[in-house]
C-alpha cells in the first residue's frame, strides 16, 4: 500500500487529555517517524508535532481521533505525492 510522508501538529489545551494523546499515538507507533513536544508554560499549552509515514487514511485517522479529543486540536501537513521520486 502507498504511504504518505506527513506532519501532525496538535495543540493540547486541557493537559489531562495527555494520557488519551499518548494512548491513540501508541495505537499508530508503527507509523510514527518521530515526535516533538514543547510546553508554553506561559500560555498553559503544548505543542506536539508527529511525523509520520502512513497510508493516507491512517494519516487522516489519527488525525481525527486526536482532534476529537476535548481540549485537543490537530492540523495535518502533507508533503508533496512524489516527494519519494528521485530528481
Amino acid at each position: 500500500m502507498e504511504t504518505r510522508v506527513a506532519l501532525i501538529g496538535i495543540v493540547v489545551e486541557d493537559m489531562s487529555a495527555a494520557s488519551r494523546i499518548n494512548e491513540i499515538l501508541h495505537q499508530y507507533s508503527e507509523y510514527v517517524i518521530g515526535r516533538m513536544g514543547i510546553p508554553h508554560r506561559e500560555r498553559g499549552v503544548s505543542i506536539i508535532s508527529v511525523a509520520v509515514d502512513a497510508p493516507s487514511d491512517k494519516i487522516a485517522a489519527l488525525s481525527g481521533r486526536l482532534g476529537n479529543i476535548p481540549g485537543v486540536s490537530s492540523k495535518t501537513i502533507y508533503a508533496k505525492a512524489d516527494s519519494s521520486k528521485s530528481q
